[in-house]
């Protein structure tokens, strides 16, 4: 009952936060401290302006108040002490910088800790505005009261006033804030604290393979998995995170669990590269699986397989093992939906055949010693299991059956500056799917089609938009017209600029060399 409570006592606490972006703890009622006692905190914070957060646990929570000016052992200064959200017992211990854009942004320092006694029912003294108490702490002790204030009508907020009784512990000389300036945690002061705040990398081109007909020979290659989900460059600060998509699109907010595992990892100031996926229902990743999980909520993990930059060090010029090796001993064996992509030395026509018996994409293999570089080059080479890439899709052929919106997607893709027909798509659509496509070209609708090339039977009743969606398609070949044969739409490609998409054609690995 008691922990139910406090969980309704957090929920204004959690909506003002968002826990991707800021490293307050998000943890759910907690226990307070054994043998009966009741924890304190005084928590200096540098937020739109200097105060200290003041906060007595009872409920399960920690009841709070914003003193303006600061707690004074003078009993004739009487602070005010502005009534805030509980927060949670974990918040105790908190100490660091809120980013830029987030509720309370600022330096916050935890300036001091005990334990309190209340002199009459808090419950009560709460509800009729005045809650005597004795604090232990490190920096205050002896008797205090809160005594709140009579509201204006209309009023939300409730102000309080802060005083200090009259004991041994009392004092009108000097001043308790001026005497001690630095944290009982850490020992830093405001400045310091700020300054310990790693930023978020910038987002940089990620690096991209080259799709070649086999698998390269030899042990100088990394073998690794190719995943089936949106490239992924991860910026980490202190206690923050940001998930990019590969055109440095910030989609932090899409991929919230990946962004909050990626902010409680040890490290700030560190860039990550990796690719987000979902598992179908055998465990392989799966383009589809990801769109459902994105649009229903359902999980998302990601697999990370560089590390190019670490505690501000820029390690791009370093060899690629080197940074996989850092790379694996920051994720640990267990970092939530952030997963290692393990590799094999050498071996890849082995490895690609077993996965593509198994029914996954492919393999990515690597030149173990190459450094790390923005761009398409030839240190990284993909081979598909499968015939797959994206496509524009510039129209749709109408249907004649009843509910559904077509009977198929026509498709484009770059030659230069000029689109060329490459083709239709008429399966891979479920009914949800189908109806989001369907309200995408309500918007996009044009007269006149953005290619040529379009075969005259089907151009006759083609309804055409505009060129700016991006369609995932796997297929089995394509005829000597370049049209693509028996192709399955896996999904929209949002990360992807349509300007981009152009025929990729497996280059032959002899060629490179």
């Amino acid at each position: 009952m008691a922990r139910r409570k406090a969980e309704t006592l957090l929920q204004k606490y959690r909506a003002k936060r968002d826990f991707s972006k800021t490293r307050e703890p998000d943890h759910r009622a907690a226990r307070g401290r054994r043998g009966g006692t009741l924890s304190y905190v005084v928590q200096k914070h540098d937020a739109t302006r200097l105060h200290y957060d003041f906060r007595l646990e009872w409920d399960g929570v920690l009841k709070s108040w914003a003193v303006t000016r600061g707690p004074s052992l003078d009993p004739s200064e009487k602070r005010l002490a502005v009534r805030t959200e509980d927060h949670p017992l974990s918040y105790g211990g908190f100490e660091g910088t809120i980013p830029e854009g987030q509720y309370g942004a600022g330096t916050v320092m935890l300036w001091d800790r005990g334990n309190w006694q209340p002199e009459n029912d808090p419950e009560k003294g709460l509800k009729e505005g005045k809650l005597s108490f004795t604090l232990d702490g490190e920096r205050l002790k002896g008797r205090w009261s809160l005594v709140r204030m009579s509201g204006e009508p209309g009023e939300k907020r409730e102000n309080w006033l802060l005083i200090k009784s009259k004991d041994k512990e009392a004092s009108q000389h000097g001043d308790v804030l001026r005497k001690h300036t630095k944290s009982v945690e850490s020992g830093s002061t405001m400045h310091g604290i700020a300054a310990a705040a790693s930023p978020a990398p910038k987002w940089r081109e990620p690096q991209l393979a080259t799709l070649v007909s086999e698998a390269p020979q030899g042990d100088d290659w990394l073998t690794e998995m190719k995943y089936d989900g949106y490239r992924t460059l991860i910026a980490i600060g202190t206690g923050t995170a940001h998930v990019y998509t590969r055109r440095g699109q910030d989609w932090t907010d899409r991929f919230a669990p990946i962004a909050k595992a990626a902010a409680a990892l040890p490290t700030a100031g560190t860039l990550l590269d990796g690719e987000i996926v979902a598992f179908d229902a055998k465990g392989k990743t799966d383009f589809s699986a990801l769109q459902k999980a994105l649009s229903g909520g359902g999980a998302i993990s990601c697999f990370v397989f560089d590390l190019l930059v670490e505690g501000e060090v820029d390690l791009t010029d370093r060899p690629l093992e080197e940074r996989k090796r850092r790379l694996q001993k920051l994720l640990g064996p267990k970092s939530g939906p952030l997963i290692f992509s393990d590799h094999v030395r050498g071996h890849a026509a082995e490895v690609l055949r077993k996965l593509c018996g198994a029914g996954h994409e492919g393999v990515v293999a690597k030149r173990a010693s190459s450094p790390y570089r923005s761009g398409r080059g030839t240190a990284w080479l993909k081979v598909k299991c499968t015939r797959r890439q994206e496509f524009v899709i510039v129209g749709y052929s109408p249907s004649d059956k009843p509910g559904r919106p077509f009977a198929s997607l026509l498709l484009g893709a770059y030659e230069g500056e000029r689109l060329a027909y490459r083709g239709r798509v008429g399966t891979g659509f479920d009914g949800e799917t189908s109806a989001e496509l369907a309200r995408a070209f309500g918007s996009r609708r044009r007269k006149t089609p953005s290619l040529s090339g379009v075969p005259r039977e089907i151009a006759r009743t083609a309804r055409w938009t505009r060129p700016d969606l991006v369609a995932e398609i796997e297929f089995t070949e394509l005829t000597a017209d370049g049209f693509l044969r028996h192709g399955v739409f896996k999904g929209l490609r949002r990360d992807k600029d349509p300007k981009h998409v152009v025929l990729e054609k497996p280059r032959n690995l002899r060629a490179l060399s």
